[in-house]
């Protein structure tokens, strides 16, 4: 689906925001090559000095970018990563979209055939059905009347505030996509961990049915799609069942619980099953936090290889 070295295990720049690395851009490049890694993926984490430190020349390439590299600060709205492409104010929606495409434009520069994009949410955040369910499955409950209750609710919540918002981001994606089929990159729409966040499954096939898969496809993230199964909202199968034929990338996390971002190996996904339903074609970037011990991380390649997502 995409041009380039896809077949390459990449290490997410997420995990190069520890002391170590937080100004070394190239001493993270050398540790993940060290660690197995042949790529990285330039994340939304990357100001613009760690930008020129990966143009000055690193010993790995780039195979994706996540919007909105590189991270700014805006005198009114705050950090560009923050902003929301759905958003029915039309000047933050704007504002969006020129960082999104500041993306599109880095992931040319450097030769990334993807940018991974977050298109957005329903701006009153977090649902207060979605909450509920969190605290009852932290304490052990995800069955009976309060759980399905909760879930009901959000639903509702959802239906009811979604279609302005989601309009919106329908708009913004056309707005990347034009340029991303002009720069030759590919748009992955990713799996979001929160419900009120775009797309669901279903959003996610009207969202990219005006776009061939070399412009616009969907970026899977196995931590966000099982918290979103644990919680009730969305079946793991979901995503693969209708988008399937259309994964540009994958972020691979391990969950425990519902926290995600854990080296594979460090929670209790089954990749086997999950390796099954990549396309050999798909990007794929290990996108773990800077928590995870180096040796975690290096097992977590090895752990990857052997249940075969991983080359």
């Amino acid at each position: 689906m995409i041009d380039g070295p896809s077949n390459l295990a990449a290490l997410s720049t997420m995990w190069a925001m520890q002391p170590r690395f937080e100004r070394d851009l190239p001493a993270f490049v050398e540790r993940a090559a060290e660690l197995g890694f042949g790529a990285i993926e330039l994340n939304h984490s990357m100001d613009h000095q760690h930008l020129d430190a990966f143009r000055s020349g690193v010993a790995l390439p780039a195979t994706s970018v996540h919007a909105q590299a590189p991270l700014e600060r805006h005198s009114r709205w705050g950090w560009n990563r923050d902003l929301n492409l759905a958003s029915v104010d039309e000047e933050e929606r704007a504002l969006a979209v020129r960082y999104a495409l500041r993306s599109v434009d880095l992931a040319s520069e450097v030769g990334a055939g993807a940018v991974v994009v977050h298109l957005g949410q329903i701006a009153s955040g977090a649902l207060d059905g979605e909450l509920r369910r969190r605290a009852l499955f932290e304490a052990g409950t995800t069955g009976g009347d309060i759980w399905a209750h909760a879930g009901a609710e959000a639903a509702q919540v959802r239906a009811q505030l979604a279609p302005p918002c989601l309009a919106q981001a329908h708009r913004s994606l056309d707005d990347l996509a034009t340029a991303a089929q002009a720069a030759g990159v590919a748009i992955g729409l990713e799996c979001r961990q929160h419900y009120h966040q775009f797309p669901l499954p279903e959003e996610a096939v009207m969202l990219l049915a005006d776009y061939p898969p070399e412009v616009a496809g969907y970026w899977h993230d196995s931590g966000h799609a099982e918290v979103q199964d644990r919680l009730g909202f969305v079946a793991l199968d979901a995503w693969f069942d209708l988008l399937g034929d259309r994964v540009v990338g994958i972020h691979i996390t391990d969950v425990r619980g519902l926290v995600d971002h854990r080296a594979p190996g460090n929670g209790d996904l089954d990749f086997a099953a999950l390796a099954a339903r990549i396309p050999p074609s798909a990007v794929r970037t290990f996108e773990v936090d800077q928590h995870e011990p180096d040796e975690d991380v290096a097992r977590a390649l090895r752990l990857m290889r052997e249940a075969g997502l991983v080359g």
